[in-house]
C-alpha cells in the first residue's frame, strides 16, 4: 500500500515542519500549524503507524568528528544469490553508512566513511574484500558531500 494516498494536506505540513525540525515540541507545531494538541498528536502517530514517520535522529557532520575520506563503492557479486549475505555483512561495518541494491554490473553500491585514504583502504582490503560472494570491486572517492536531503514531499 502507497501511504502518500493517504496523506493530506496537513500530514504533509506536519511533514514538512518536523523534517525541519524534528525535536519542535507537539504543543509548538500545533501553535504553528493552527490546530489542537490532541490532533498534533494524533496525526504524528498515524503517520508513525502507517510508516510514513520512521525515526527522529541528529545529523552528525562527519567531517567534524574526523571523516575526511567519502568513498563510493561498485560491488559485483560471484552470483546474484549471495546478495542478501553480502548486505549482512555490509551492514557489520560501521564505517559503511549506506549500501544500495542496484542495476548493471556492480549489484550493490556503497557509501563508506573514512578518517582518511589509509583508513579507506584498511576497510575495502580487511572488511569489504573477504566478505564471500563478493567478485570485484570499484570505488570512487568524492571530494565532498554536496548535499543530503529527503525526499519531496508533494501532494498526488
Amino acid at each position: 500500500m502507497n501511504p502518500n494516498n493517504q496523506l493530506d494536506s496537513l500530514d504533509l505540513e506536519i511533514l514538512r515542519k518536523l523534517t525541519k525540525d524534528a525535536r519542535i515540541p507537539y504543543s509548538q507545531l500545533a501553535k504553528n500549524l493552527k490546530i489542537s494538541n490532541s490532533l498534533a498528536h494524533q496525526r504524528i502517530n498515524r503517520l508513525k503507524k502507517i510508516g510514513v514517520l520512521k525515526s527522529a535522529h541528529f545529523e552528525i557532520d562527519p567531517e567534524v568528528l574526523g571523516y575526511t575520506t567519502i568513498a563510493i563503492t561498485g560491488i559485483a557479486l560471484k552470483e546474484s544469490r549471495y546478495v542478501d549475505q553480502v548486505v549482512s555483512a555490509l551492514k557489520q561495518i560501521p564505517e559503511v553508512v549506506e549500501c544500495l541494491n542496484v542495476t548493471g554490473k556492480f549489484a550493490l553500491q556503497v557509501k563508506t566513511y573514512a578518517f582518511n585514504n589509509d583508513h579507506f583502504r584498511s576497510i575495502l582490503y580487511e572488511k569489504i574484500h573477504p566478505i564471500k560472494g563478493i567478485e570485484e570491486t570499484d570505488t570512487s572517492i568524492a571530494f565532498n558531500a554536496g548535499f543530503s536531503r529527503n525526499v519531496p514531499l508533494v501532494s498526488k
